[in-house]
């Protein structure tokens, strides 16, 4: 099975009396997420945010963006995506689940929702008692086939920026009670915080990627019966690029990060699969 994993998109309106600005951002978002479909893969993963405030417009916009080939998409929702609408009101544009799982022969996705519901002052993620509950039944279920979840917000304590205030799910949210009873391996990918980072903890790896505006870039994961092998490509082309410094310069509630890019061993792993084997990251 392969997957192609993308960070926060922040997908944004922008101001057509701005010259240039329109032209800027449906360029840089039709060219990236071009190359992101244009990537043969069973699965197309957003980890959240995929919009900015997540305004009908911008929801519709990148939602035909995505139609345009014909791919499986999955759409973890993120703060951002729930600025201005209610969790309903999104799922019923986008057509996508609130969450849910797939069992995929040799592991189990699952797929999470961290976000707040219209809380602007408060990008911190949240799991409420039934998504808990559906949550530990999985894992128990699961016994020693490898579990991957996908979230928007990382595990507090985690990647690199999930110590910081909001940074992550809430300290209180008990999942490392839930992620401990899990036999063999566990992979948790997130976004949020805007950077590359990947930790081991116990029989977890946590992958946290970056956003597509500070590293236009997305996550290709080749998964085996044995082996989960993780690679990056970067966007390098003058038609994405080029436009970044004009889309920063006027995107609102946008916190760029200078520092996203990790170092290799954070942007690429190969895990083995197989029981009681250890996780290792790629030199």
């Amino acid at each position: 099975m392969k997957l192609v994993i993308m960070g926060d998109l922040h997908y944004h309106d922008v101001d057509p009396g701005i010259p240039g600005l329109l032209v800027a951002r449906n360029l840089f978002y039709g060219n990236l997420l071009g190359r992101f479909l244009q990537t043969e893969g069973d699965l197309h993963i957003s980890l959240g945010d995929l919009t900015n405030t997540g305004s009908a417009t911008e929801l519709r916009e990148v939602s035909e963006m995505l139609r345009r080939r014909n791919r499986t998409f999955i759409h973890v929702l993120g703060n951002h995506d729930l600025y201005t609408r209610t969790k309903r009101e999104v799922l019923e544009i986008t057509g996508q689940q609130q969450y849910h799982m797939l069992d995929a022969g040799s592991s189990i996705l699952v797929f999470l929702d961290t976000a707040r519901e219209m809380e602007l002052s408060n990008g911190g993620g949240w799991l409420d008692e039934e998504q808990l509950e559906w949550l530990e039944a999985i894992v128990l279920a699961s016994g020693t086939k490898p579990v991957i979840i996908f979230a928007h917000h990382p595990v507090h304590n985690t990647t690199i920026g999930s110590d910081r205030v909001k940074g992550s799910l809430h300290p209180e949210v008990p999942i490392w009670n839930i992620l401990k009873q899990k036999q063999g391996t566990g992979i948790y990918f997130n976004g949020h915080a805007h950077a590359d980072s990947i930790v081991t903890q116990q029989n977890w790896t946590f992958i946290q990627v970056s956003a597509c505006l500070d590293q236009p870039a997305y996550r290709v994961v080749e998964l085996e019966k044995n082996r989960f092998q993780m690679t990056t490509i970067d966007v390098t082309d003058a038609g994405v690029v080029t436009h970044i410094p004009m889309l920063k310069r006027h995107i609102l509630y946008y916190n760029s990060n200078p520092d996203a890019r990790g170092k290799d061993a954070d942007r690429q792993i190969d895990i083995s699969l197989r029981p009681n084997r250890r996780l290792q990251k790629i030199d």
